[in-house]
């Protein structure tokens, strides 16, 4: 079952650089789908089943870009080759090719922070926990 999981996301990979997104819409809609939103769900895909989980990016992350917020930029900055890539991106992600030449995300923030004392690292901790977890 995994391998299958594999094969489909490499599938859609292929159809994305080949901007074949078509194939990837059900048939029965014929012309009667958004092309830019569907561009923008499988970039969101792609981002989101990258290989590591924590190379994927949080939950709130993804939500802005399914909002409509950030999207072009984090997707810019994951195909940006290697050599043109800062360290660190605006959202405190270092960026990285893995072998296959797909992007992934290492969490960094905090606790490469030196700034930060230990007390200050768990109030951050805690302050990302609650946004999270939601009402209760």
């Amino acid at each position: 079952m995994q391998n299958q999981k594999g094969v489909m996301l490499d599938w859609v990979r292929k159809v994305h650089q080949e901007k074949m997104l078509d194939l990837l819409v059900d048939q029965d809609l014929g012309p009667h789908y958004d092309r830019i939103e569907v561009a923008e769900m499988v970039q969101v895909t792609l981002l989101c089943t990258q290989f590591q989980p924590s190379h994927r990016p949080k939950m709130s992350e993804v939500v802005r870009m399914l909002e409509g917020d950030g999207l072009a930029e984090k997707w810019e900055a994951t195909n940006r080759p290697a050599a043109e890539a800062p360290v660190h991106d605006a959202l405190g992600y270092d960026q990285r090719n893995d072998s296959n030449g797909s992007v992934f995300f290492n969490d960094y923030y905090h606790e490469n922070d030196s700034s930060l004392s230990s007390d200050e690292a768990r109030s951050i901790d805690t302050v990302e926990e609650m946004e999270l977890s939601g009402p209760r």
